[in-house]
């Protein structure tokens, strides 16, 4: 008993495919709700809440705490009907995100990545998408914002295991979208200042549909 224990501390959270990508796919639906059932959900910042505007610091201990938190992740998450929550968006300042989207090919990917890095993308793979974005931390305020439609990302699980992240179209932007929020950039931070504008108008113009932490 005690060496099966050892062995799934080491085994990888995800199976892997053959070039070593996370397999996020599987049983979806099941692993989100396990994560969200144990968890306790908890209020978005917003914009203007310092711990958003900072590069967060690394995850260095995978123990029960981070387990916790990324329990309360999902669970805040699926509050929000958001697909994708960074660690500082409920007002922890560690590299942790979880992400529970769609791709454009309709298939919905489950998981969890710390410390996350955006793999440099070469010239001729870079394929921008203008589609329209949004954000739980500017409740409301939608823009279109080009990014590749494409992302890879490295990192590690919630067990500290090495992995890898890969996403077309709408789950590669989500990539980019809580990678850029652990080092302190909003998807609004990349507009124009007339769109930036715009954005938080449309914020201050509605009522978010979940809890919030009011900045004082």
């Amino acid at each position: 008993m005690a060496q099966q224990d050892t062995d799934q501390q080491h085994a990888g959270v995800l199976p892997v495919d053959d070039e070593g990508f996370v397999i996020d796919t599987e049983d979806p639906a099941e692993r989100e709700a396990a994560y969200r059932e144990r968890g306790t959900s908890r209020p978005i910042t917003v914009v203007g809440n310092p711990v958003l505007h900072k590069e967060c610091k690394d995850v260095t201990e995978f123990g029960d705490d981070l387990a916790r938190l990324v329990d309360d992740m999902f669970a805040s998450q699926h509050t929000a009907e958001g697909v994708g929550l960074a660690a500082n968006q409920i007002g922890v300042d560690l590299k942790v995100f979880v992400y529970d989207c769609p791709d454009d090919d309709g298939k919905r990917h489950v998981g969890v990545v710390c410390n996350p890095v955006l793999v440099e993308l070469p010239a001729e793979r870079r394929q921008l998408d203008e589609s329209n974005e949004g954000c739980l931390s500017v409740p409301t305020a939608y823009a279109p914002l080009a990014r590749p439609d494409y992302a890879e990302v490295t990192g590690q699980d919630e067990k500290g295991n090495p992995i890898r992240v890969r996403g077309t179209g709408y789950f590669a932007r989500c990539l980019q979208h809580e990678t850029d929020h652990l080092y302190g950039y909003l998807y609004i931070d990349r507009l124009s200042k007339r769109e930036r504008k715009d954005a938080l108008r449309q914020m201050a113009e509605n009522e978010p549909r979940y809890p919030v932490v009011a900045n004082d």
